[in-house]
């Protein structure tokens, strides 16, 4: 649905934004855009939007190229940016229906009633913008960003700052809308959204995307596990039997924490479980978790720093 092939951006006072980027993206999936602040997220979506221009490279929105074909491309595309921008003196009924007629579809008052319902708008629906809370205009901004009913969302960083009430109609909503067979594209600063949300997942730093991967594969090769062991007596250093094991002590000396690879075959945790008992440290807990999406981003971001 969406094709970006060596996609870079050049600013003349900041510099490179964009390195040659390559991705492609699903008709019908949700893909969570991951990286830190400057990493390009932004500049990448302006760009797949038509609203920033790149130096070099190609994009195309369902086949059609966002230079040489900009309307075609560009009336696929609902975009949430990060930053409100609404006409504060208009209604709420006024702001949605003028942004659908900006991309020339007609009139369609049960469409905009269902979409300001979805959003929990309707009872706002003849205030105006001045009127409303923070997250009240975020939700107009997603109503906006829909009210054409385009085939592909982007979503940058839409949970910033509002309430939960907003965080949990905005998914619903996004779920339904992937259902129906719109591509979602999203870039958040909350990864356990992108965790519980994403069919796949982009990490981007420096301009230059690090991997693109189903979220369950990623997890899979990249996650690790932990066991944790609570000591029946501190430890005041690691005996130097448990040196084949990649072990932390933490400073109280009570509990014991093994990192190792969840994909692995043989993690050694048995072997080391039978050292313990053989040395005489003797534990009174033992608990075991796995990686989490935001884990694998920071070691990610980590490496490539």
């Amino acid at each position: 649905m969406v094709s970006a092939a060596a996609v870079t951006k050049r600013y003349a006072a900041d510099g490179l934004a964009l390195d040659r980027v390559d991705l492609e993206i699903e008709k019908g999936e949700i893909f969570a855009l991951l990286g830190p602040n400057g990493a390009g997220k932004t500049t990448l979506i302006g760009i797949i939007c038509g609203t920033v221009s790149m130096t070099s490279g190609r994009v195309r929105v369902d086949g059609h190229d966002v230079e040489r074909d900009f309307r075609a491309a560009r009336a696929l595309v609902g975009l949430v940016p990060q930053e409100i921008a609404l006409d504060i003196f208009s209604t709420v009924w006024a702001t949605v229906s003028f942004s659908r007629r900006l991309f020339g579809r007609a009139s369609d008052p049960a469409f905009i009633e269902r979409l300001l319902r979805d959003l929990s708008l309707w009872e706002r629906r003849n205030s105006r913008i001045v009127e409303l809370s923070g997250g009240m205009k975020r939700r107009v901004m997603i109503a906006k960003a829909l009210s054409h009913e385009p085939d592909v969302l982007f979503l940058d960083e839409p949970t910033a700052g509002v309430d939960v009430n907003l965080r949990r109609d905005m998914w619903a909503l996004v779920r339904r809308l992937r259902d129906s067979g719109v591509t979602i594209i999203l870039t958040t600063h909350y990864i356990e959204e992108a965790e519980e949300m994403a069919d796949r997942v982009g990490v981007i730093n420096g301009g230059r995307i690090l991997l693109v991967d189903e979220k369950t594969a990623l997890m899979h090769k990249l996650g690790n596990r932990r066991l944790t062991l609570t000591l029946r007596d501190p430890l005041t250093r690691l005996p130097d039997a448990l040196a084949p094991w990649p072990l932390e002590l933490d400073k109280g000396g009570r509990r014991l924490t093994y990192r190792f690879d969840a994909a692995a075959e043989d993690a050694g945790v048995p072997d080391l479980l039978k050292r313990l008992q053989e040395i005489g440290v003797d534990f009174r807990d033992i608990e075991t978790t796995e990686s989490s999406l935001e884990d694998i981003f920071v070691d990610l971001i980590g490496r490539a720093a």
